[in-house]
């Protein structure tokens, strides 16, 4: 078995998300053993599975990627596949494009590179439909901030992982939130929504975000490019989006939209990326 360190979504040397890419796991090595491996790490690990080792590729022949966070295993984590792709077009005779297949919903991820960065190409997800749509003071009490006005009404988008947006005014606002953790776990969990993704528009263009779905405020997220893909579904363009302030780890996540011929993607495709290296 080969273990490769890297970190991803860096917005300046030394900073970013780091992520563990683990190759030719041993065939028993079950869900429960990979869950142990990333706890025992406190990283998140990505399995590479190939035919003749874990459970092989997906039914399409391609790569399969089995996402496993310290307190859970997930259906997709960007920064995690950043890290695969880094990994397999570092290697001699790579194509200009790969294609993965995520292990617990099967959606294939098409994977390439533009100089220094690398890019996962998907297509927008369904989103829960809720019975009651989500209000601006219901995110305003989720945020802990009563009576504060939103910019923009709160929605939902996914490109994997269902995500609840909530405009703030500035990044002043954005760093004093001090959100209901334990309610927005419930809330998401009733409505299978994976936390809240709070956002805000910066002076210079660019957009900046916190990720809120973990329990205990130390976990809160460097980066978070499920919840960019969903900015940028919701938004219908691309975007340079910065993260990683609160947890002193600088992030920069790149999102752009290309057109595309797979029937799966409906004549548009999202590629969300950014920097990925060895570490």
């Amino acid at each position: 078995m080969h273990v490769h360190a890297l970190i991803c979504f860096s917005a300046r040397p030394g900073s970013g998300n780091p992520a563990l890419v683990i190759e030719g796991a041993a065939p028993d090595l079950d869900p429960a053993a990979r869950q142990a491996f990333a706890r025992e790490r406190n990283t998140t690990c990505v399995f590479l599975d190939r035919d003749g080792d874990g459970d092989g590729a997906g039914d399409d022949g391609t790569l399969r990627v089995d996402y496993f966070y310290p307190h859970m295993r997930s259906p997709l984590c960007l920064h995690a596949t950043l890290a695969v792709a880094a990994l397999l077009f570092a290697r001699p005779g790579a194509p200009a494009t790969l294609a993965v297949t995520t292990a617990l919903k099967g959606q294939r991820l098409v994977l390439s590179q533009d100089g220094d960065d690398y890019f996962v190409r998907l297509a927008p997800q369904p989103v829960p439909a809720l019975a009651t749509p989500p209000t601006p003071a219901l995110a305003a009490t989720l945020l802990n901030t009563p009576g504060a006005a939103l910019p923009s009404a709160p929605r939902l988008a996914s490109v994997g992982s269902p995500k609840l947006l909530v405009e703030v005014t500035d990044t002043d606002a954005l760093y004093a939130l001090r959100p209901d953790l334990p309610a927005i776990a419930a809330w998401g969990q009733a409505n299978g929504v994976n936390g809240i993704y709070a956002w805000c528009r910066r002076a210079d263009g660019d957009y900046e975000g916190r990720n809120f779905n973990h329990l205990d405020p130390v976990l809160e997220d460097s980066a978070t490019g499920v919840a960019a893909g969903a900015l940028s579904v919701a938004l219908g363009h691309g975007l340079v989006l910065r993260q990683g302030r609160a947890t002193r780890r600088d992030c920069l996540i790149r999102t752009r939209f290309e057109e595309s011929t797979d029937d799966k993607m409906d004549g548009r495709a999202l590629l969300v990326g950014g920097a990925a290296r060895m570490v």
